[in-house]
């Protein structure tokens, strides 16, 4: 089986048995800040892509991120931005993450809260920023890889 199709399924699983997992309130300090932008699309399903940075020691890492998840409609561009929490080694953030989410979007105005964790412990509390016309509230796994 290609390694993105064995993300997918992992993605999908997570999504379904442990959505709860990802608003587990982080312990410790932050370990690293982090900003991704990717473009959001969603019709029940719905799908993302894009990049963003890590930062992480003093250092900078672009990333790279995917995901498929459920729930939502609408098509808009997100900025999100914040604390990475248990990140341990710079490994450990590549990964499938269950994400949970809730926002909306209507042009330029806009709101929402992302909670990212992995199987390795590592979680990300993120702001978002939306710009286009989206309402969600569901559930995705969402690929994180060092470009």
């Amino acid at each position: 089986m290609p390694a993105k199709v064995v993300a997918t399924v992992l993605a999908m699983f997570f999504m379904i048995v442990a959505p709860a997992a990802a608003q587990e309130r982080p312990e410790g300090p932050p370990s690293a800040s982090i900003i991704i932008r990717q473009l959001n699309v969603a019709f029940i399903g719905s799908a993302a892509l894009g990049g963003g940075t890590l930062t992480y020691e003093g250092q900078s890492y672009p990333i790279r991120v995917g995901g498929l998840g459920i729930g939502g409609i609408g098509v808009s561009r997100l900025t999100a931005w914040g604390d990475v929490y248990g990140l341990r080694r710079l490994d450990d953030l590549a990964g499938v993450y269950v994400q949970v989410r809730r926002g909306w979007a209507l042009g330029d105005q806009s709101g929402g809260m992302l909670w990212l964790r992995n199987v390795k412990g590592v979680t990300m509390k993120l702001s978002t920023h939306r710009r286009g016309l989206q309402l969600t509230l569901g559930a995705d796994g969402v690929i994180i890889g060092f470009k």
